[in-house]
């Protein structure tokens, strides 16, 4: 797509639709965001230009470049959320951005939704800015920012945005285009339509469309949740619900004198939408500009296929089915290998697919049995406390993609980057077939998808903590550790499993981290991947940590909160590490857990005298102990 106005000449166009700006480096490529939207409207026929990174010092000339768009301004913030793309738990700032060339921190602003929109309103006040990507979607309501350790009003109030198209915004952005011309082509001024699927804006009162009905939610009010933090916590379950229901309610939010009005979603996109978002012709690579600078999150999937969309898992800490819902939407076996030949043409491609994957590798293809049980469903996870006897848990169609992908002329292996659900490779189920693909898939997976390491994540070994997680219980991983290590032996195969931790989690107490350690140190793990808990908008883990209450109990949960109280948990992973053997052996005796120095700091003595190379001290005579009492 174009991205200069010279380059908008070169297509004859002396006026655009549509133009996005995007926080992130552009890169045709169906992984990231702005350019499927780019790309999806410009298959409907509109005249789309790109801005990315644009500079927001200085005289704007980044936003004025291209003038004003007949329809719209669009913007994404960018792939991740952009604080957390720039500070780490502790709010340190992270050593790259990766969305960035050469991993430059000083492309795009904190918070580029609010600070691109207001611009572009200065600029252009009577052309509307429609917020879309993950920022914004998971601040569509009152929210808690860990960053400002505040409570946010919806971002529309504070960034000055008409409308925002929250989730994965295909469907909604093209309907949006439509409207809006339809109003220009009969003469009006370009009016935002309130009654699209999947959409946020604000309104007075009166004007709320159909005005309030009983088939409406509405929350409590901003303010009171300013006064109240129980009544953010009573929020939060009424929007988790209804953001993974196949027919939502309507939420309404009051916030200074006015309605936050979120519109339900779509329904699940069926597999030849999705195919048809994933087969628009993407050059896959970074725009030309962009030669000779190294893009790190291009680097790290340019070389994989995502294979279908949404996550059943519905973990408390994670935003995907906030954002992609729960419901999964396969792409078709021929989509997934057009594309992977299209990655077997890259010129540095040498055999090798990084990740044949999605949210969670294995739930390609699973659904419920019976639809109609889905349709009126509210669990915000279909696996978590049990797996739900509805869900199809059957690996059959994943093993067929395997297949087919391997069996192409010039793959030499696909890897599986993607994380695995291990709880669904050992549910039993009632239908024997699904238990015998859930094998096959098993032993395919650690014998030919495996590079050596295969990364599952239990996140922790508290099983109070793992349920507060929506987690399974760590005998689990156990289980399936027993399994993996039992057929690398029968295979003669020297793999290792990488376990994923997190600390600091809302219920989650020094104790329950040196258990962790003891737990990982039995199992021979020196841990790697771990990382503290990063509050994020718009999951329960968030809402229980800000909160101190658990949305859907109302129970209270302590969390550690101070740097203090997450470095004393965070310790607990490194105790191979002599530098924190100290630190550990003062928060053991703290908290009363003196029984685990000896596991987690086992007391080396060192040897008397010259006798350097003795293990064991000698035992000194009576005498002297005698003689060195009396000196005391």
């Amino acid at each position: 797509m174009p991205t200069t106005k010279k380059e908008v000449e070169l297509r004859g166009w002396d006026e655009l639709d549509i133009i996005l700006f995007s926080a992130d480096a552009y890169i045709d490529h169906p992984s990231f965001g702005a350019a499927v939207i780019g790309r999806t409207l410009e298959a409907a026929g509109y005249k789309v230009a790109i801005v990315p990174q644009p500079d927001w010092h200085g005289d704007y000339r980044d936003f004025k470049k291209l003038g004003r768009p007949r329809l719209f301004f669009g913007i994404s913030p960018g792939c991740m959320d952009s604080m957390v793309n720039k500070y780490t738990a502790n709010r340190r700032l992270r050593s790259e951005d990766a969305y960035s060339p050469d991993g430059r921190h000083d492309m795009r602003p904190e918070y580029p939704t609010i600070v691109y929109t207001k611009i572009l309103k200065q600029l252009f006040p009577d052309v509307p800015v429609i917020l879309g990507g993950i920022e914004a979607s998971l601040r569509r309501l009152t929210h808690y920012d860990y960053w400002q350790d505040c409570l946010k009003k919806c971002i529309l109030c504070d960034s000055g945005a008409d409308m925002i198209t929250y989730g994965m915004g295909e469907k909604t952005t093209i309907l949006l285009a439509q409207r809006i011309a339809e109003e220009l082509d009969e003469g009006s001024a370009p009016l935002i339509p309130h009654d699209i699927p999947q959409t946020v804006f604000l309104s007075p009162k009166e004007a709320i469309p159909g005005g309030i009905t009983d088939q409406d939610i509405v929350l409590h009010s901003h303010e009171e949740c300013l006064r109240n933090k129980r009544a953010q916590a009573e929020n939060f379950r009424h929007i988790e619900e209804q953001s993974n229901m196949m027919h939502a309610s309507r939420l309404l939010q009051a916030v200074d004198g006015q309605y936050v009005v979120v519109n339900p979603p779509f329904p699940p996109m069926t597999t030849e939408e999705l195919d048809a978002s994933f087969d628009l012709p993407y050059t896959r690579q970074p725009h030309p500009k962009y030669k000779g600078k190294r893009i790190p999150a291009y680097d790290m999937i340019k070389h994989s296929v995502n294979i279908h969309r949404g996550c059943f898992g519905g973990c408390a800490f994670c935003t995907i089915s906030a954002h992609q819902g729960k419901f999964i939407t396969c792409r078709s076996k021929e989509s997934i290998l057009k594309e992977v030949k299209q990655v077997m043409q890259m010129p540095d491609f040498k055999g090798y697919l990084s990740d044949l994957g999605g949210p969670s590798a294995n739930m390609y293809g699973m659904h419920g049995r019976n639809l109609n049980i889905c349709e009126k469903c509210k669990r915000p996870s279909c696996i978590h406390p049990q797996i739900c006897p509805n869900l199809d848990t059957n690996h059959q169609k994943l093993l067929d993609v395997y297949h087919a992908v391997d069996a192409l002329p010039g793959i030499k292996k696909s890897f599986i980057g993607s994380g695995v659900r291990y709880d669904l490779l050992l549910h039993h189920s009632k239908d024997e077939a699904s238990n015998k693909a859930a094998q096959e898939y098993t032993r395919e997976l650690i014998c030919r998808h495996v590079s050596g390491r295969l990364k599952v994540a239990p996140e922790h070994t508290s099983d109070s903590v793992l349920m507060l997680m929506r987690k399974p219980p760590f005998q689990q991983f156990y289980d399936f550790k027993r399994i993996f290590d039992r057929i690398c032996r029968e295979e003669g195969l020297h793999q290792q499993i990488i376990p994923y931790f997190i600390s600091s989690h809302p219920g989650c107490t020094e104790a329950d981290m040196a258990e962790l350690a003891v737990k990982t140190k039995h199992l021979d793990f020196q841990l790697e991947q771990v990382q503290d808990f990063t509050p994020t908008p718009m999951t329960v883990s968030t809402e229980t940590w800000y909160t101190g209450y658990h949305p859907y109990t109302l129970e209270p949960v302590r969390s550690a909160k101070t740097q203090q109280e997450k470095l004393a948990q965070r310790q607990y992973f490194f105790w191979y590490k002599p530098e924190e053997r100290r630190g550990i052996e003062q928060s053991l005796r703290r908290i009363g857990r003196t029984d685990l120095i000896q596991e987690l700091c086992p007391y080396t003595p060192k040897p008397y005298g010259n006798n350097r190379a003795s293990k064991h001290p000698q035992e000194p005579s009576k005498e002297k102990r005698g003689r060195r009492r009396r000196h005391s």
